[in-house]
């Protein structure tokens, strides 16, 4: 059963929508130059509406260690998603504290990331490469890549996934989850409800062939 994780959210209606239809985990963007950044006491309210059984991860980008893990702590978040380029002494020293899904990067034809060196993360999301940016670019992750990944290790599949794409992406990768941001909004950082719905749909439909 792969799940689902809606990022870039940043209020509590796109938060208890994706909650109800299904969502296992929503991301909390803390990167500043982020269209879609929170600020951790908006943050707070929205995680303090999640109903039980439901992530909420913070995404960071090159943060220290010491704030990562006062952050995670003072807002209870399920985990820490290092979204930039962080190395992997970094990312080890932060999963000491709290949970880590760190990203990487696999574009067409690219050899697949030194997985083996982060030591102590949890998953790895894998996103599309774009210069200058850190993820929510639309941009698609080589699926092929992410499938050889999948196979041995934690995946969350993310990077240009809607709701019109999403349930071939499940069937082609298998990943563990998968990630969305751009794919189900109306303008960035705002949640469009009928996109949101049909990318649910997707995902059950995909997860009906996986597991009939």
């Amino acid at each position: 059963m792969v799940r689902v994780k809606i990022c870039g959210i940043t209020n509590v209606d796109d938060a208890l929508l994706a909650c109800e239809l299904g969502a296992d985990a929503i991301g909390l963007n803390f990167y500043e130059k982020s269209p879609r950044c929170i600020s951790p006491f908006a943050a707070s309210k929205v995680i303090a509406k999640l109903p039980p059984f439901v992530a909420a991860i913070g995404i960071f980008v090159n943060w220290q260690a010491a704030p990562v893990a006062s952050l995670a702590k003072a807002l209870g978040l399920a985990s820490a998603q290092l979204h930039g380029d962080e190395s992997p002494k970094l990312a080890a020293e932060i999963a000491k504290k709290v949970s880590v899904i760190k990203a990487l990067h696999v574009g067409k034809g690219s050899a697949l990331p030194p997985f083996s060196k982060y030591r102590g993360v949890t998953a790895f999301l894998l996103d599309a490469p774009h210069s200058g940016q850190y993820g929510g670019t639309g941009r698609t992750a080589d699926w092929t890549a992410a499938q050889t990944a999948a196979e041995s290790h934690r995946i969350l599949l993310a990077g240009g996934l809607t709701p019109e794409n999403v349930a071939e992406a499940i069937l082609a990768v298998r990943p563990y989850a998968v990630d969305v941001t751009s794919g189900v909004e109306s303008k960035p950082g705002k949640k469009d409800p009928a996109k949101l719905r049909a990318f649910f749909e997707a995902v059950a439909r995909a997860n009906q062939q996986l597991c009939p």
